[in-house]
């Protein structure tokens, strides 16, 4: 087992370089085997759910030879199988990128029911209602999807609900598909826009991404021969800001997108602390203990559920009372046992937390539950006095590359250890 030991309060100092988005990268993989070609992505992020889908891809058929640690070059030529090997779908959530990409390429696909964070119900009715539009049958036994197509017809399909996987699993689907396909009520995040950036880039005609309505016109094939750079994180840059405030720092983070972050730094400046824009950098600063402040989650523009326990982390600090409202996840607030471990006074009722602001966090064993907890985790025992061991690893690994490093870089007092 292992651990990371941090030892703090330390103000964080210095630059922080932001990786590609995990968000985007895990679509843009499954989304070369639309692809009867060789392409070239860059700015990977070196994580374990990039790992497990160049896994998953390579038992489909594709050849990857990975150039440097973050970039690989794909070839989708050869592929062999319409069965994805459950064993590696089941350890993640964006695995069923698979189903829409497999569909437009070789028409029938079968998949294990996706993993990833346990954050409370997390269904697939959207994918499948898109599917079934497009002229698929779809069905669920034991654990498996299968879904099957003679032709994949372009329709139009209502989002009942504003969904990033569903959006993206549809677009997939149609790129090859006959005629015209549009997505309405359409998720706006940035890793969409990306995803779509990266297919138009091979030659699929989709207008509208990062907006509410995406127009798909199908193509007949898509070429390859032809490199790509996945987007930068806004997540990891999110959380490096919320740390800047959190332990009272000043940190630059490098390569961003500022217009991703405009939320994020809403509320930092709502709480108090500093940020100046640099174009392809943000300055974020704060001098003082955090205001109190309250937060809903909203889906892209307003403020990401991924930053939801991070920005916990600054209000368990915060002088006053605030409240967070959670309207993506249903369990999203299990990180607050473990800050209250920590000396935070946190009561977390069904989709809401509230938060009474304590003076100073203290050192204690914490379990990480999900990806963003553990990432919130780290931030707390950056800025809570003592010493705080941060436990199941595995989560934060899956969407943060080499975070220790990165932390010890800007001043935190921070190793991982094995027992």
């Amino acid at each position: 087992m292992e651990k990371l030991v941090i030892s703090g309060p330390t103000p964080l100092r210095g630059d922080v370089h932001i990786n590609g988005a995990k968000n985007a990268a895990v679509a843009i993989l499954p989304a070369t085997l639309l692809i009867d070609g060789v392409c070239t992505i860059d700015n990977l992020p070196n994580i374990s759910d990039v790992k497990i889908s160049c896994e998953i891809l390579e038992r489909l058929g594709a050849k990857i030879t990975w150039n440097t640690p973050n970039e690989i070059t794909i070839d989708t030529r050869n592929i062999v199988t319409t069965k994805a090997p459950l064993d590696l779908t089941s350890k993640f959530r964006a695995s069923y990128y698979i189903l829409g990409s497999m569909l437009g390429r070789k028409g029938e696909i079968e998949v294990g029911m996706p993993g990833g964070c346990k954050l409370g119900a997390r269904p697939i009715d959207q994918h499948i209602k898109g599917f079934e539009l497009l002229g698929a049958n779809v069905s669920v036994e034991k654990g498996t999807i299968h879904a099957k197509a003679k032709k994949l017809v372009g329709t139009s399909i209502y989002m009942d609900i504003v969904s990033v996987g569903a959006t993206i699993n549809v677009m997939l689907a149609s790129v090859l598909a006959e005629g015209t396909t549009i997505i309405d009520n359409a998720a706006k995040e940035p890793h969409i826009v990306d995803v779509a950036n990266f297919l138009n880039t091979m030659g699929a005609d989709i207008r509208g991404a990062g907006t509410d309505m995406i127009k798909i016109n199908g193509v007949k094939k898509l070429h390859g021969e032809t490199s790509y750079s996945v987007v930068p994180d806004q997540i990891e840059a999110g959380t490096f800001m919320l740390a800047a405030v959190a332990t009272r720092g000043d940190l630059w983070i490098r390569n961003c997108i500022t217009k991703h972050l405009e939320s994020i730094t809403a509320k930092i400046m709502e709480v108090g602390g500093n940020v100046e824009d640099e174009g392809d950098s943000i300055h974020v600063w704060c001098k003082k203990r955090p205001n109190k402040a309250n937060i809903k989650t909203l889906p892209y523009p307003g403020f990401p559920t991924d930053l939801q326990p991070q920005m916990g982390v600054v209000l368990s600090l915060a002088n006053g009372s605030s409240i967070i409202n959670e309207s993506i996840w249903d369990s999203r607030f299990q990180y607050t046992e473990e800050l209250n471990k920590m000396g935070a006074k946190i009561t977390a009722q069904g989709k809401s937390a509230f938060f009474e602001g304590v003076d100073k966090l203290y050192g204690a064993p914490v379990y990480s539950t999900d990806l963003r907890a553990g990432a919130a985790l780290i931030v707390a025992g950056t800025a809570a006095h003592g010493i705080t061991e941060v436990y199941n690893l595995e989560h934060i690994d899956r969407g943060y590359e080499n975070i220790e490093e990165k932390f010890r870089k800007i001043g935190a007092n921070i190793k991982r250890i094995s027992e």
